[in-house]
């Protein structure tokens, strides 16, 4: 299996924050979805991947090419998707699209115009009248506009109204029928990873939790309800965490097979959520022995 992006042992201080020993790839033709807290380094992963700032070790590949020493040849074949710069506010989008163009040698007006069409955006009108929902658009148009192979997103359905949003995650689906294209997208709205991602990628506080299949995720993660009663200091430790009540215990478990072996059916299992599995990493261990 091809990957696209390719991270090995990637890290990068700050004063007060810490990217630590990170690594994972994405295959071709397949959605990442990179999730985290606020301030868990998904933005760093994403400037560094864009050599936005600089890593202080590990390797970054992208089509096989470091991502460095291949820069203008790599970022030829990617889409960086954001929110329009403010210093083009007084372009319109047919201006900014001149503005642009030049830069890339595979630039088709065809896709250009064709998208247009399909998100029904004005040509002529100032880029600083847009609303959130007709930027993120623009936007994703001028990425997919030079025939990108990778396209880079960083929380593209933040802000943007349901119907919006929904209209993005049909388009993302359709876009990864092209086997050779591949999406990485940080976002805190999980429920849009679930709807679209095929990996999922979970970074806390600057550190890798995991990078799997989203199946993966959903098949060895679950919500474990029971009486208090069943709770020792060996069953709380295999859990992630723990939450108990005077009603009884929930916890997320990371292993369900072993839990299974625990508890067998003397407990209730819930498909646990993307939220759900943040939230349980994130707090801390009730009455943990």
């Amino acid at each position: 299996m091809n990957n696209i992006l390719e991270i090995s042992n990637l890290s990068k201080s700050y004063e007060d924050f810490h990217l630590d020993n990170i690594s994972f790839s994405l295959p071709k033709g397949y959605i990442m979805g990179l999730i985290g807290p606020n301030g868990s380094g998904k933005t760093t992963i994403i400037k560094i991947i864009m050599n936005l700032i600089m890593k202080q070790s590990g390797d970054v590949k992208i089509f096989g090419l470091d991502h460095r020493a291949n820069e203008v040849e790599v970022k030829k074949r990617i889409g960086f998707v954001y929110d329009t710069p403010n210093y083009y506010d007084h372009l319109n989008l047919n201006q900014f699209k001149s503005t642009i163009a030049p830069f890339y040698d595979q630039w088709d007006d065809a896709v250009f115009y064709n998208m247009v069409e399909r998100f029904k955006l004005p040509l002529h009108k100032k880029l600083k009248t847009f609303s959130k929902g007709m930027a993120m658009k623009s936007s994703i148009t001028m990425a997919l506009s030079h025939n990108a192979d990778f396209i880079v997103m960083d929380e593209p359905t933040s802000n943007l109204d349901p119907v919006v949003r929904r209209e993005l995650l049909d388009f993302f689906r359709e876009l990864i029928q092209d086997e050779n294209k591949s999406v990485l997208f940080s976002s805190h709205i999980t429920t849009d990873l679930e709807q679209v991602a095929d990996y999922i990628t979970y970074i806390n506080e600057g550190k890798l939790v995991f990078s799997k299949t989203k199946d993966e995720v959903f098949e060895t993660y679950a919500i474990v309800k029971g009486g208090n009663e069943l709770l020792d200091a060996d069953t709380k430790n295999s859990f992630v965490s723990v939450r108990s009540s005077a009603y009884g215990f929930e916890a997320l478990t990371n292993d369900v097979k072993h839990t299974r072996k625990l508890f067998g059916d003397s407990v209730i299992y819930d498909k646990a959520s993307l939220e759900d599995i943040m939230f349980y990493t994130n707090i801390e261990t009730e009455n943990k022995l």
